[in-house]
């Protein structure tokens, strides 16, 4: 059965990937986005946070491109600030991808989108998820940070996507990799590739030394 159809506004930003199961605060100024935010509100709540594809205008103006896939979420609470703009609060539900792009009288943009869902893993991802929670120990002892500080992402209990996500959100900095990510729906395959990139960021901080 094919994934149902939603109908989203979208908000582009450079660089940013917005998974499922994580948190996104936006401080929202620009007119257009304070008018998605009141819409939103007065509707269902949700919108899509899309990543700016390379080469757009640092003005927003116009539609410039956006990656295909990005992150559906629920406004989960908002806050009106003196001057007219928002702090928001998402909370990512799915990934998406775009199926089109309507006609709308409004200045920010509003697509056709599907919900994509994730698979039961094909094979034992126990131990690649072994692989990440120590990896996520060796990298915050290098960055001396609290060993609890990831406690939540790793927990058990989780699926192996989701653990993949709220890892990738929590601690891999490199955009096009994360984006990657995003649009890798085999779960199996998002898991090593997290495990990997990890390891990889490990090796780095360390100085290559192991």
């Amino acid at each position: 059965m094919a994934a149902p159809l939603v109908i989203v506004p979208i908000f582009p930003l450079p660089d940013v990937t917005f998974f499922p199961h994580t948190l996104m605060p936006l401080h929202v100024f620009e007119a257009r986005y304070r008018v998605l935010v009141i819409d939103a509100l007065e509707r269902d709540r949700r919108l899509a946070v899309m990543r700016l594809q390379p080469g757009y205008e640092a003005t927003y103006a116009g539609k410039p491109p956006v990656h295909a896939v990005g992150g559906l979420g629920e406004i989960v609470s908002c806050e009106r600030l003196a001057a007219g703009r928002y702090n928001i609060l998402l909370r990512g539900e799915c990934r998406v991808r775009l199926e089109q792009e309507l006609p709308t009288d409004t200045l920010y943009r509003v697509v056709r989108a599907r919900r994509l869902v994730d698979g039961e893993p094909a094979g034992d991802t126990g131990p690649t998820l072994a692989r990440i929670r120590a990896s996520c120990r060796e990298l915050l002892g290098a960055l001396s940070r609290p060993a609890d500080l990831l406690d939540t992402a790793l927990a058990e209990g989780q699926a192996a996507g989701v653990i993949a996500d709220r890892v990738a959100a929590a601690v891999l900095p490199e955009a096009d990799l994360r984006q990657r990510l995003l649009e890798t729906l085999d779960v199996d395959a998002r898991v090593a590739s997290v495990a990997d990139a990890l390891e990889a960021l490990v090796r780095e901080l360390k100085g290559g030394r192991e």
